[in-house]
């Protein structure tokens, strides 16, 4: 008995005594690893795309104020809540960026748009030249929180813009470096942004990324802040919208809504809808832009006419604001904003990546005239 009782004694002070299993050493390393990032919450220095003040908005990443969700048609009020045409600013030194953020839907792609497009981060930094180059793009493949690591990079301090999902919410966004390396949040533009109100096309549809949407590449290239407003499906130049409108101080006006009109629509609503903004913004210039054309309408003559329909009441509502004496008034026609080829489009109604680079070619001279640039 009392041999017994001295060897379970001598083992209680060797257990007492053994070095820790290896698996805590492991779970210290790992949190040693964890707190090596810093993390940089983007809501403490804000984003670019946004009309309204924080205070004013339902969420942070909301595109229109909480209270049009009492004025606006429910479809509008909820395709708001996409984070379309988005982006912040930061400069930091470090080789890696990392980006952590939480989508509000679980639908991270559609069946015509990837979900690069509808629900990831788009990257770009400054080159040399101070050019606005692509760096890299999150790949969302399940479930709402989004996080990716950006590697290799050169190490020296840049200037990073990283655009939001163009067909999701965000709902929290982070940046984060390693411990040592410099970070520098950057705020929002003061400039007076160019204002974009449309459809699914100006909303980013199709685009393989947030940073190739129409909005994007024009105010990377004229190096402006940009808001977009594009309601997939629902930009009908409503008369609520466009008080919405005017509460912005835009340097432009671009309205680009009537692949969601019909020629009635565009009769109806077109001359009222400069003449409400005129009444609060007399001096900023506005963009009307026609239907773009269908890729396939050479071979459904369908589209052909309706495209002919719609474009020609948007002419007529145009020549009637300059004979009456409205300024500032700027015009683009749409039969060829995809290119002529039938190679612009990913389902024929909305841009590729080429799609979206051929309008902006078109769009960029006559946004440069308005603006006086």
């Amino acid at each position: 008995m009392q041999r017994n009782l001295l060897a379970t004694f001598i083992l209680s002070i060797l257990c007492l005594c053994s070095p820790s299993p290896a698996v805590s050493q492991d779970q210290k390393e790992k949190e040693i690893k964890k707190d090596d990032t810093i993390w940089y919450d983007v809501s403490s220095w804000g984003v670019e795309g946004r009309g309204w003040s924080a205070e004013e908005m339902a969420s942070f990443y909301s595109r229109l104020p909480a209270k049009a969700e009492q004025v606006v048609r429910p479809p509008v009020w909820s395709l708001s809540q996409h984070s379309a045409g988005m982006m912040t600013r930061f400069s930091t030194d470090s080789s890696t960026i990392k980006i952590r953020y939480t989508v509000g839907s679980e639908r991270l792609a559609m069946s015509h748009m990837p979900a690069t497009g509808v629900s990831g981060v788009d990257l770009y930094a400054l080159d040399q030249d101070q050019k606005w180059r692509w760096v890299a793009v999150t790949k969302p493949a399940g479930g709402k929180l989004i996080e990716s690591n950006v590697t290799g990079l050169d190490g020296r301090m840049r200037s990073y813009a990283a655009y939001l999902p163009l067909y999701n919410s965000t709902v929290k966004l982070e940046f984060g470096v390693p411990r040592g390396s410099k970070f520098q949040p950057v705020e929002p533009r003061k400039e007076k942004p160019i204002v974009f109100y449309g459809t699914s096309i100006t909303q980013g549809a199709c685009a393989s990324r947030p940073g190739m949407c129409y909005s994007a590449i024009l105010g990377r290239r004229l190096d402006l802040p940009v808001i977009n407003l594009g309601f997939s499906g629902n930009g009908k130049m409503e008369p609520e919208v466009g008080a919405l409108l005017a509460e912005i101080d835009a340097a432009v006006y671009f309205i680009d809504c009537v692949p969601n009109m019909n020629a009635e629509m565009v009769t109806e609503r077109a001359e009222p809808l400069v003449h409400q903004l005129r009444k609060v913004r007399p001096e900023t210039p506005i963009i009307l832009v026609e239907d773009r054309g269908f890729t396939n309408a050479w071979i459904q003559k369908s589209r052909r006419d309706a495209h002919k329909a719609n474009r020609s009441a948007l002419l007529r509502a145009y020549d009637d604001l300059v004979s009456s004496g409205s300024r500032k008034i700027y015009y683009i026609e749409g039969e060829n904003l995809f290119g002529s080829d039938g190679e612009g489009s990913t389902d024929g109604s909305h841009p590729s990546d080429l799609g979206f680079m051929r309008e902006s070619a078109i769009f960029e001279p006559v946004l440069r005239k308005a603006l006086g640039k």
